[in-house]
């Protein structure tokens, strides 16, 4: 979720390549594994249409320009690119279900456990697992695929808050896991 040009860029360069290596990794494991890839992406219209001077996270953004339907820092980094079959969901807000079909295609789908991860850990990744717990997902979130801009807050979201409502694990107990089906 998120792994956008701009928002990769936001990763510190010394762990960016690192991080696309585990996202690579587990969607890498999620193909051979035959299992649906589901890609979720924030971006806007052009004018901002869907940002409230009021939501102070977005009115920032839409300041920058950043974000924004068509541009190349809304697409998805080269490293972890869709293929063909996988689904790509566009989002308005932080979470993956706020102002998606996530969940139609979820249940069209028969899906009921989630692997994820993505950037940012206290953005997309908190707001979704909230969201899918409160609708009864099984969650898996792959630590080492999900970052944050505070390491400390990345550190207690993985070791004491997402364990409470998902699975915690490595890209590497991911790919083995997904490998052994």
């Amino acid at each position: 979720m998120d792994y956008q040009n701009d928002i990769v860029a936001m990763v510190p360069e010394a762990a960016r390549a690192p991080l696309l290596d585990k996202a690579s990794e587990v969607i890498s494991a999620a193909r051979r594994a035959r299992l649906p890839i589901i890609y979720v992406v924030v971006r806007f219209r052009e004018g901002y249409p869907e940002v409230s001077r009021q939501n102070k996270r977005f009115a920032m953004l839409k300041e920058s320009g950043r974000f924004r339907e068509g541009t190349p820092g809304a697409e998805i980094h080269a490293r972890v690119a869709p293929e063909k079959g996988d689904i790509l969901v566009t989002k308005r807000r932080v979470g993956a279900f706020s102002t998606t079909d996530l969940e139609p295609i979820l249940r069209a789908n028969g899906i009921t456990t989630l692997a994820m991860f993505g950037i940012a850990t206290s953005g997309v990744i908190l707001s979704t697992v909230r969201w899918a717990a409160d609708m009864d997902y099984s969650m898996i979130v792959v630590s080492d695929a999900c970052a944050d801009m505070d390491s400390d807050v990345h550190r207690i979201l993985i070791e004491k808050i997402l364990p409470t409502q998902s699975t915690v694990v490595t890209a590497q107990e991911f790919a083995k896991a997904a490998n052994s089906k």
